[in-house]
């Protein structure tokens, strides 16, 4: 990446600021029990964690929306939670005035997804998941298009964060890509493995390469198979820019005109790289209504990316940490 590149994608940050960005998707609470484990149990052959400390933080779409925040932008989440006490923790830490939570529709008959994490000695031991994964009802449905309906004027741009949880339908997507291009606003994509195929004419689709190996029913062992992949699921859907995670490998972008970038990885100390995801479509959709063409957005995205898989656990994006690691690149 060359200087010039380097020094657009900072312009392009300090815009981020008061971008308008609607999270579609499955809204969860991250529960993390943190402690230490120094016995094995005498029941069975797994550690003892004794806990230290108890946090809750905002996971699923509800992190997504969490990035754009931390980016500088103003979200609007827009999804289901229970009628109950985790679904209150999730609307209480979304409790900046960036947060529009007016499209979270509060489902009596479903509980609110929890994951509970429980980290010995900084390691990530094991995950708990309490979820209702049926899809919503014609009812919930209703009222959050509606709610994107009425609110389609005021957005820079939507993302689709789907988690398969049942929040995301077939007919929920159609009519919502349907209003966007409508209206002119570009429509990005975090997809699962249900769904995969249904987000047709999209700006940009981001699976991981897990997710791109499964829908097409190819492992990724080579450049050779990566570029057959990549162009097998952009003639399927018809996507502007196809961008592929690749863990280690960082990310290849698929552009239009059919030019793909292979951009190695940022992360310098892996320690988890839970949420990663999450942030790399936030930081991507947030350059690119901020003025930065695909290749720039997906350099942005890399290097967000990178910074959270050194952090333990579900964490956001900060626009001033982001900065502050693109300058130290601009010195080497």
């Amino acid at each position: 990446m060359d200087i010039v590149i380097k020094n657009n994608i900072l312009d392009v940050i300090l815009r981020f600021e008061n971008k308008r960005i609607a999270i579609i998707g499955d809204l969860m609470l991250d529960r993390y029990l943190w402690g230490s484990a120094i016995r094995i149990s005498p029941e069975a052959p797994v550690p003892v964690v004794d806990i230290d400390q108890e946090s809750n933080r905002l996971g699923g779409s509800a992190n997504v929306a969490n990035n754009i925040i931390t980016l500088g932008g103003i979200a609007y989440p827009i999804g289901l939670i229970g009628n109950d006490h985790n679904g209150n923790i999730i609307l209480e830490l979304m409790n900046s005035d960036k947060f529009i939570t007016d499209g979270i529709i509060k489902d009596p008959n479903l509980p609110t997804t929890v994951k509970t994490r429980v980290i010995a000695n900084n390691q990530h031991v094991v995950r708990i998941d309490r979820e209702n994964k049926h899809t919503i009802s014609e009812k919930s449905y209703q009222l959050l298009f509606n709610f994107i309906e009425a609110n389609i004027k005021s957005f820079d741009a939507i993302i689709f964060e789907d988690y398969n949880k049942g929040v995301i339908t077939k007919e929920l997507i159609k009519n919502v890509i349907n209003l966007a291009k409508k209206h002119s606003i570009p429509v990005t994509v975090d997809p699962k493995f249900d769904n995969f195929f249904e987000f047709v004419n999209v700006d940009v689709f981001k699976p991981n390469r897990k997710e791109a190996e499964e829908a097409i029913g190819q492992k990724i062992k080579s450049d050779e198979d990566l570029f057959k992949v990549m162009q097998s699921i952009q003639r399927k859907i018809n996507c502007a820019n196809l961008l592929l995670t690749r863990g280690e490998k960082g990310m290849a972008l698929m552009e239009k005109n059919g030019e793909i970038t292979l951009i190695s990885t940022r992360a310098r100390n892996i320690a988890d790289v839970s949420g990663a995801g999450d942030t790399v479509i936030s930081t991507l959709t947030m350059a690119l209504v901020s003025g930065a063409t695909p290749k720039e957005a997906a350099v942005i995205s890399n290097f967000a990316a990178g910074i959270v898989c050194e952090e333990v656990g579900v964490v956001p994006i900060r626009k001033d940490i982001l900065i502050n690691k693109i300058q130290e690149e601009l010195t080497k």
